[in-house]
Order: structure tokens, then sequence, then C-alpha cells
């Protein structure tokens, strides 16, 4: 085991180095590869990493809090059982990635791509998904109470038993969507009657 504390780094590439069961407290990673990497259960607290390639990493069973992961890369990557608490993931790939048993605690998970995920009886409740992109994904059972949704592709997303209610919506396109069994309030029952031409006095 091993501890990096309150390092920089730029352009590294940490690919070919065994980073099971460490620790990264308060560094910051810039444009640095992990592609293919080997990180299992390891820990980042408070930490920001800038355009990094985790394609194809094995990040399985690894904890992140308060960390930042800003236009990454994820394609392809094991976050098999991963918990990402209060963490910012704005703009990151997650294309192909294992998300089976993912925990996500709160956080920014803004203009991220989540197509095709897997996020079926998740708690993502009370997250920032502005403008992320859940086209073709199954969150079926899963709790998006109170989440930012405004923005946010949800065409061909499997909701049956998704739980909405207080979500904000804005600007969602309710014409894409498949809403049976999709759990909504009266607000967001006004958005969609909306979007489908209906005049509301």
């Amino acid at each position: 085991m091993f501890q990096y504390r309150d390092q920089t780094y730029t352009e590294v590439q940490f690919g070919s180095q065994d980073l099971k069961y460490g620790e990264l407290i308060g560094c910051t990673f810039h444009r640095c590869s992990f592609a293919h990497g080997s990180l299992e259960e390891i820990m980042s607290v408070n930490c920001r990493f800038i355009e990094c390639d985790f394609r194809g990493a094995m990040l399985n069973g690894s904890i992140h809090k308060e960390s930042a992961f800003e236009n990454c890369k994820f394609e392809g990557a094991n976050l098999f059982v991963a918990k990402f608490e209060v963490c910012k993931m704005t703009g990151s790939d997650f294309t192909d990635a294992n998300l089976d048993g993912i925990t996500l605690i709160q956080g920014d998970w803004s203009y991220t791509n989540l197509r095709y995920a897997r996020l079926s009886k998740q708690n993502l409740r009370g997250i920032k998904f502005q403008e992320a992109d859940f086209y073709g994904a199954n969150l079926e059972k899963a709790d998006m109470r109170d989440c930012d949704l405004s923005m946010t592709v949800l065409a061909k997303a499997k909701l049956f038993e998704t739980d909405v209610r207080g979500a904000a919506m804005d600007g969602v396109d309710f014409k894409s969507l498949t809403v049976a069994g999709l759990r909504m309030d009266r607000d967001q029952a006004v958005l969609m009657a909306i979007s489908h031409g209906a005049k509301i006095k």
C-alpha cells in the first residue's frame, strides 16, 4: 500500500504501475494516463483529475471522496462496486464502462456521457445531472428524486418505475421519453403535457 499526498503530476503515464490499494490525498493530475491500469480498491480524497485517461482501467472497489474528475475518459473502465461520494465528474465519458454495483452519493455529474449505462435500482437522489446524456440507459426503479435533470437526454432510456419526483426537468424532451410507469410529480406532468401541445390555464 502506498500514499501520495499533495502532489501535482502533469502528463505522467501511470498505466503500467500497480496502484492497487493506494491512497491519493489532495493530489492534482493534469492530462495523466491511467489507461488499462490496475487501480483496484484505490482511494482518492480531495483530488483533482483534469482530462485524464482511465480507458480500460480496473477501478473496481475504488472509493472517491470529494474528488473531481473533469473531462476524463472512462471508456471500457471497470467501476464495479466503486463509490463516488460528493464528487465532481463534469464532462467525463463512461461509454461501455462497467457501472454494476456503483454507489453515487450527491455530487455533480453534469455533461457526462452515460449512454446505455446500467443504473437500474440505483439511489441517485439529489445528484446534479444537468445536460447529461442517458440515451438508452437502464434507469428502471432508480431513485432520481430531487436531481437536477435540466436539459438531460433521456431518449430511449428505460424509465419503468423510475422516481423523478422533485427533480428539475426543464428543457427535457418529454416527447422522446417512454413515460409508462415513470413516477412524476404534478409540475413534471404539466411540462410533459405542454411538450405535447397542451395549453395549461
